[in-house]
């Protein structure tokens, strides 16, 4: 033990002896760890508010659409089965959802329109925010009332104003004009990361009961696909597997795939894969630059092996052992390396806050970098294994110096 403090005490000394070449030599190694650490905390920020907002968004939430075998039996989701689906437990809302276009003309002009047709529970699935006014409900569905909603941003283009409830539209659709009644105007949610953005010329989109949509297209009560939230506390695989054998034995189709499922779990998990993915290129990347930090500290080594050759000769005259020539030069290169790994920590933390808070402030959402303790302490053992690595060969070709030949040179 006192050997190896002597060895840390004498690397230290010729550390600081140079401390400029020191500086320079642990440059690369900074910029690595630093780089790595950085990109890593806000690829894990940025996918944990992601996750955090798409969950607020969609989590729980399951679709089921017919296949295309089932569509040439002529075999759909009916009214009866959505009402049958409601009652499963584990279900607290069935939306269905079917869009056309259409055509509207206000005082402030001309609009195209996207009218979507939905059922009772649209508010629940679609996780509306009210600003005015209400979403509508089972009665307006059931008794096909002429009622629609629409987003505060949509109004402010129809009417130049979003305080709108009250007011009516006319919508023209399938060469139908219908009056439809304003019952409520949702609002985008807040310093989110997925805001929706309208830009001219867009279609005004119109949420209206499905059954009210019916009398425009003539389309009676059956659905390509259907939108189920689930308790978000189970598991949706298993709810959405209640689901297809519910419709498979009310369809009696039972092994035939009528119905495909995809949750919102599948979405995060592919958008997860996708950002781990690219976080890990950008990462390594980054990590060439700890590639050319460590053969710089080779380089300083083998440099410093020649400087010191004098030096190399008196202790093994002296008695020195081989092993204690290596020890030397590499206890100095692991503490080069070290060194270098947590400044390029410290920096790394730094800097992926300071990105996270840029980031937050350009795009108007919050995002904070997911810094873990395992990544730290992955950093630290690389920079301390780039260290040891390309500390062997300058430290070696110390140690082999024979004892004559290295007190002949000056």
């Amino acid at each position: 033990m006192s050997n190896l403090y002597e060895y840390i005490k004498m690397a230290v000394h010729n550390i600081m002896a140079n401390k400029g070449r020191s500086f320079l030599t642990m440059l690369g190694i900074i910029i690595g760890i630093a780089s790595v650490i950085a990109i890593v905390s806000v690829g894990e920020g940025t996918k944990n508010q992601m996750n955090s907002e798409i969950d607020d968004i969609g989590g729980g939430q399951i679709a089921i659409s017919v296949s295309d075998e089932a569509q040439t039996d002529e075999e759909w989701i009916t009214a009866d089965d959505v009402e049958a689906i409601r009652a499963v437990d584990g279900i607290e809302g069935v939306n269905v959802s079917d869009s056309f276009s259409g055509e509207t003309t206000t005082g402030k002009g001309n609009f195209s329109l996207m009218l979507t047709g939905e059922g009772p529970d649209a508010k629940l699935l679609n996780n509306a925010t009210m600003k005015h006014g209400v979403y509508f409900g089972e009665n307006e569905v059931q008794e096909a009332k002429n009622v629609c909603v629409l987003s505060d941003a949509d109004a402010k283009r129809l009417f130049g104003t979003d305080d709108v409830v009250g007011m009516s539209v006319d919508v023209n659709c399938y060469g139908l004009t219908k009056s439809l009644r304003i019952c409520g105007v949702t609002t985008q949610k807040e310093n989110g990361t997925f805001v929706s953005y309208t830009y001219e010329g867009m279609p005004i989109t119109i949420n209206v009961p499905y059954t009210t949509m019916n009398e425009f297209t003539g389309v009676s009560d059956y659905f390509f696909s259907v939108t189920m939230q689930a308790d978000k506390s189970l598991n949706s695989q298993d709810v959405a597997d209640k689901v297809v054998k519910l419709l498979e034995k009310r369809h009696q189709c039972a092994g035939k795939d009528y119905f495909q499922v995809q949750s919102f779990q599948d979405i995060m998990s592919s958008m997860n894969q996708m950002l781990d993915m690219v976080t890990a290129f950008i990462s390594f990347v980054a990590g060439i630059s700890l590639l050319v930090g460590g053969i710089g500290v080779m380089n300083i080594m083998l440099v410093s092996v020649t400087e010191r050759t004098r030096e190399i000769g008196i202790r093994k005259s002296l008695g020195a052992k081989t092993s204690s020539i290596m020890m030397q030069f590499l206890a100095e290169a692991a503490i080069l390396t070290v060194i270098g790994g947590v400044i390029g920590i410290v920096l790394g933390v730094i800097g992926g806050y300071v990105i996270c808070s840029i980031i937050s402030s350009s795009m108007g959402m919050s995002i904070t970098p997911g810094i873990s303790l395992s990544t730290i302490m992955a950093a630290t053992l690389f920079s301390c294994a780039v260290g040891v690595f390309f500390g062997i060969y300058p430290a070696k070709k110390a140690a082999k110096l024979s004892p004559i030949e290295a007190l002949r040179r000056n």
